[in-house]
């Protein structure tokens, strides 16, 4: 079984929320299926498809405008949050430390967040990407995660410009956070590839090692693009 998460970003409606869970209803699959969207969409009705957010606030309660707690995604339908991805650190500054207090106050309200790691392409030229993966795992999950986290690794270079990474690449980012997280006891902890991912490269990628799943983009905002994805793997 593959975990499958779809991220539509500032993208969709309620309407086509409703069109992908009627989509999904019937097709033949056992892998996890995740759909993250705007906060808006959190309480459709998506028969058995799993919702999450794309953001939370680390704080509760209180006077932060605009910001939407770990609570609030709960109380509202949400099972997941994702944490931490690129677009967060690179438009909004967002660190490890940012990151490890968003996860924990999902935790804590119960929620599973999806937490993003990888480096930019400033980084890998540098020859650091091992070290800024290692680092992101390590520095961006909570002391006690409750059994509770999935990892994404999101080589950040790669984001929204149409590129993948080799699969030497992707295996060897991936053998390096399996490691880190078996060092920390979390080993079997999900970790999901993100970046480029469609139904004509999704079964080569989650057929590489230590890959147990991804997270999809652009892909996952229509039926016809994210289900081949989910069907690639049983």
């Amino acid at each position: 079984m593959k975990f499958i998460a779809g991220n539509w970003k500032m993208n969709g409606s309620i309407a086509a929320l409703r069109n992908m869970a009627a989509a999904l209803r019937d097709i033949d699959t056992q892998n996890k299926v995740v759909l993250c969207v705007p906060y808006t969409m959190l309480g459709v009705e998506t028969n058995g498809v799993s919702l999450g957010a794309q953001d939370v606030s680390a704080h509760d309660h209180g006077a932060y405008t605009g910001e939407v707690s770990a609570n609030m995604l709960k109380d509202a339908g949400a099972e997941y949050v994702i944490v931490g991805h690129s677009e967060r650190r690179q438009y909004h500054g967002e660190t490890n430390d940012t990151v490890r207090a968003k996860a924990a106050a999902a935790i804590a309200a119960g929620l599973t967040p999806i937490i993003c790691v990888g480096e930019t392409m400033d980084e890998k030229q540098a020859g650091k990407t091992m070290a800024i993966i290692e680092s992101g795992v390590r520095e961006s999950i909570p002391g006690d995660t409750n059994g509770k986290i999935v990892i994404a690794y999101e080589p950040r270079w790669a984001i929204g410009a149409g590129l993948t990474p080799t699969s030497t690449e992707i295996a060897e980012a991936h053998t390096l956070i399996a490691k880190t997280l078996e060092s920390m006891g979390l080993g079997g902890t999900p970790v999901l590839y993100g970046a480029s991912v469609k139904g004509g490269n999704a079964a080569e990628i989650m057929s590489i090692p230590h890959v147990d799943g991804v997270l999809v983009g652009g892909a996952s905002l229509k039926p016809d693009d994210f289900i081949p994805i989910i069907t690639s793997v049983k």
